[in-house]
């Protein structure tokens, strides 16, 4: 997976490959899905949501440009895989997950697989963690139609913010930087996630 789907496609930072060559990828995934655990494209994993495809996964945790030793917001739990790959990179991760039952799940395995740096809450993910703020890295697993201002208040002076932008159905995966009071965006490319619910992002009746 790392090398056909990954590094062909042009990701190269050593510490996001080796994350991903640490984090076996199958204990994320329904036992259902087990076969394709490891197959280039998302996979559902309950309550309306997916596990991303393994290389997009790969290239937001990328456009962080994380050294190691950050602390790092994650939007959006899921089933935890994404928070398993930043935690193998990061001092700390924080990550958000407005659904109980996936919260639930992705707790126990996490602590199951040992990690210890990997801290949860249940709630409104476009709101951010402000008491744990601020973060050297923010990553956004689902599409927003605009960034959440919460969370550029949120980002560290010189930090990276990862967000898929754009409508219900398609997005553009965008880095916005922080340097003091000013923000910089940059397109990365175009992408699908399923839609970002909560008080800044799409309200439960326009996804419904």
């Amino acid at each position: 997976m790392v090398e056909s789907q990954i590094v062909r496609r042009g990701v190269n930072d050593p510490l996001v490959l080796e994350a991903f060559r640490t984090v076996p990828r199958h204990r994320y995934v329904p036992d259902s899905m087990q076969m394709q655990a490891y197959a280039d494209h998302p996979l559902p994993i309950g309550a309306g949501q997916t596990i991303s495809q393994p290389y997009m996964v790969a290239l937001m945790t990328e456009c962080l440009r994380l050294k190691g030793g950050e602390r790092v917001l994650e939007v959006g739990t899921g089933s935890g895989y994404q928070a398993a790959v930043l935690a193998n990179i990061a001092s700390e991760v924080y990550t958000i997950e407005k659904e109980e039952d996936l919260l639930v799940p992705a707790m126990e395995l996490l602590a199951k697989e040992g990690y210890d740096n990997v801290f949860f809450k249940r709630g409104d993910g476009t709101l951010g963690w402000e008491e744990k703020a601020p973060f050297e890295g923010i990553i956004v697993t689902a599409g927003a139609p605009e960034v959440p201002p919460s969370l550029k208040r949120q980002l560290a002076d010189g930090g990276r913010l990862v967000i898929p932008v754009g409508s219900l159905y398609s997005q553009m995966l965008v880095t916005v930087r922080r340097e003091g009071n000013n923000f910089t965006s940059e397109n990365v490319c175009g992408c699908v996630f399923v839609p970002l619910i909560g008080r800044e992002g799409w309200r439960e009746e326009e996804y419904a």
